[in-house]
């Protein structure tokens, strides 16, 4: 077959492509704000060779939105944060109802970096029962 007949590649490079002559990395507080994205949006079971990685909140996406629900996703958070997520020192987990949205939930995370000492917050809003 010739190099026409195959289709064109679809997905990430293998390599990250140097940008004027240097490979990107991403600052120390980037690093950590894309871990935490990482650690709640896997699911358990889902990343290869670390069968318990990540928060797993979709498990909560047909839960009540009740007090109860709320206190499990704030320590759900809590747990694979530290237990996932060694560069950084938590300070506060809460998860609160969204007003007028009976469906969803907002999750605000308040830490520090143990490096430095920059404190940093993260928030996201979720889909629950209702």
């Amino acid at each position: 077959m010739s190099a026409r007949e195959f289709p064109a590649p679809i997905g990430w490079p293998l390599l990250p492509v140097p940008v004027a002559g240097r490979l990107g990395y991403p600052a120390l507080e980037e690093s950590i704000r894309q871990s935490i994205q990482v650690i709640l949006l896997t699911r358990p079971g889902e990343r290869l060779m670390r069968p318990d990685f990540g928060a797993g909140l979709d498990r909560f996406l047909h839960e009540p939105n009740t007090l109860s629900t709320r206190r499990r996703i704030r320590d759900t958070v809590a747990q694979a944060l530290s237990q996932w997520e060694r560069r950084l020192v938590l300070d506060n987990v809460n998860v609160s109802e969204v007003d007028g949205q009976p469906q969803q939930v907002r999750v605000e995370i308040a830490y520090r970096i143990r490096r430095t000492g920059v404190s940093g917050a993260l928030s996201l809003s979720m889909d629950v029962g209702g």
